[in-house]
This record gives structure tokens, sequence and C-alpha cells, in this order.
């Protein structure tokens, strides 16, 4: 089973674009903090996403850099 949930923050506005049959498509990446080392420093991991039809119009609508969001989906 391939699934995930992600928590993070915008890195970026999203961009809206429009394939070539007419489908809306958002394309952003979110900042996910990891689990502190042993030096008590913490990762951080840049998570590229991709959203489709309905979803990508909300996304570009109320969401924009530094929001923080959670991604439910599968990777790809």
């Amino acid at each position: 089973m391939n699934n995930v949930v992600l928590v993070g923050r915008l890195t970026r506005d999203p961009e809206l674009r429009t394939t070539s049959t007419g489908l809306p498509t958002s394309t952003f990446s979110i900042a996910v903090n990891g689990r502190p080392n042993a030096n008590g420093e913490r990762t951080t991991d840049f998570i590229n996403i991709v959203v489709w039809r309905k979803q990508a119009e909300n996304v570009c609508n109320f969401l924009n850099k530094g929001s923080l969001v959670a991604i439910e989906g599968r990777i790809q």
C-alpha cells in the first residue's frame, strides 16, 4: 500500500497551470521537519507536490508561501 501523510509549510506560492486537455494542475513544494539527530539538530526535507483538478484551483486560491498544510496521498 502506497500511502503517505505529510505536514509542512509551503516553500513558495503554488503555480496553477492547465494541460492541453484543459485539466488544471498545480505544483508546489513543502518543507517537512524531521526528527532531531544525536546533536539535537533537526533535518528538513523538501517534498515536491502535484495536485489536479478542483484541488489544484483551491490550493492556488487559498494557500501561499508559509501556509501550514497537511497532505495525504501517494508517493510516485
